[in-house]
């Protein structure tokens, strides 16, 4: 079962024009329109699986953030910078807010992002959509791992709040971005990190660029469309922080659907060209983390 969106998810405008055609790489090889919002410059999976139905897109052994452990060169790779990327998140999130209290970690996959929070003194809770995902979380970590916000008493409690490359797989978004508001404390942070569609690997592999990951990702924004997402709910974004890795990530899985095999060299060649290019041109990376703050 698929919705066709008659309203930008974003600005409700009813505008918009088709922008690409790319295919599920990873589960069932369909296609999937991409259009972009001739208002605000959202582009959107349109039409995309209901929310009844998107489960069986995330049913592969090859989605990572549902796996509990690796096989394989480009596994390795992944977990590799994983880890680089979790002591780099907790050393942000400790500089924002040195007084460490409660975080909540919308979307957690099997936990390694809470657990390393832990280790750093903070109390964790976090949000799991899918089951199996949520059991591997379970036992890893101490804090609870609910099954979706609604069952987190609505209380401006945590300190913290993050999405890590989640915002873009969010039937409802307009509905979590309310209920993130209500769960944030007064001078707490919204973390958000989503793949840039301005980017140079974007443009670059255009309708293969894993970055699209149709139809898991719902949106695909850029810092103009985040900016008009955030002043909507009334936070400001303070800061934006590059994700280095992801160019290199993204470029490998890119390569792969294009050719059906792995190129590290040209993956790698790809990454270096990428972030090059984003030091140059307003720091345009492949995946961005946006710092927001209540206004």
């Amino acid at each position: 079962m698929y919705e066709r969106l008659k309203d930008c998810p974003i600005c409700l405008h009813n505008d918009f024009t088709n922008f690409i055609i790319c295919k599920d790489h990873l589960v069932t090889e369909e296609s999937f329109a991409i259009v972009q919002c001739n208002n605000c410059g959202l582009k959107f999976t349109n039409p995309r699986p209901t929310l009844e139905n998107i489960a069986k897109y995330y049913d592969s052994e090859e989605y990572d953030s549902h796996k509990k452990k690796s096989s394989g060169l480009v596994d390795i790779v992944y977990n590799v910078a994983r880890s680089y990327s979790l002591k780099k998140k907790i050393a942000l999130i400790n500089s924002l807010q040195p007084e460490k209290g409660k975080i909540l970690d919308i979307g957690c996959g099997t936990g390694h992002f809470l657990g390393y929070c832990e280790n750093n003194d903070w109390e964790t809770v976090g949000v799991e959509f899918n089951d199996k995902a949520k059991s591997i979380a379970s036992e890893l970590i101490n804090g609870t791992i609910y099954s979706c916000l609604d069952e987190i008493e609505s209380k401006k409690e945590f300190q913290v709040i993050t999405l890590w490359h989640v915002l873009e797989h969010l039937h409802d978004l307009h509905g979590t971005l309310k209920k993130i508001r209500k769960l944030l404390m007064k001078n707490g942070s919204l973390i958000i990190a989503v793949p840039n569609s301005d980017s140079w690997d974007c443009n670059y592999y255009k309708s293969i660029w894993a970055g699209y990951d149709v139809p898991r990702h719902l949106y695909h924004f850029n810092k103009l469309t985040i900016n008009i997402l955030a002043k909507e709910y009334k936070y400001k974004v303070q800061h934006i922080v590059p994700m280095k890795l992801d160019a290199f990530y993204v470029s490998l899985l890119s390569e792969k659907y294009a050719h059906g095999k792995n190129r590290f060299f040209k993956a790698f060649n790809s990454g270096l060209k990428s972030n090059r290019w984003a030091k140059k041109n307003q720091d345009n990376y492949s995946s961005l983390i946006y710092i927001l703050t209540k206004k």
